[in-house]
């Protein structure tokens, strides 16, 4: 095994500072589109994800590598917005295996009304914290986290 080249005083700084401050944000986004629209934070970004699609539709497994979720948590969640009328499910018209998941009408209802103060919440706790610098800084710097991340993972994902 290497020699391990341990944390400095500043790299241990910002590492305790992102291990709250990452679990903080999700727990508050979370809390927030349950209370006020009954949505988890997953299922809000679906219905994202969804509306965001050309046509409304997406293969399950390009929505899941979208969403860094594994499948069978997709599948779950998705289930459970189907009973609720957000989304629908159907055969690939193209590929005799895979599975479209749609958004609904209503689920573009529930999506128009959890955003408003999905945005007001995410400004609250993050974005208007941080000085425009900070901002570019942190967008800069987990943008690499998160594709060093994915390119180590191509051809067998994480998730």
């Amino acid at each position: 095994m290497g020699h391990t080249q341990w944390l400095n005083e500043e790299e241990m700084r910002a590492w305790m500072a992102f291990i709250p401050a990452s679990t903080l944000v999700a727990r508050e986004l979370d809390q927030q589109l349950k209370e006020d629209s009954g949505l988890s934070h997953l299922q809000y970004e679906i219905l994202i994800h969804l509306n965001g699609a050309e046509t409304g539709a997406l293969r399950m497994t390009e929505l899941a590598e979208r969403l860094i979720n594994s499948k069978s948590g997709l599948t779950y969640q998705i289930g459970q917005m189907e009973k609720a009328g957000l989304v629908t499910r159907r055969k690939c018209e193209w590929s005799g295996s895979g599975v479209l998941a749609e958004i609904t009408d209503a689920g573009r209802t529930a999506l128009e009304g959890a955003a408003p103060g999905h945005v007001e919440k995410v400004r609250e706790i993050l974005i208007d914290v941080l000085t425009p610098e900070e901002r570019k800084a942190i967008a800069d710097g987990l943008g690499r986290v998160r594709d060093r991340i994915v390119e180590r993972n191509e051809g067998g994902t994480c998730w």
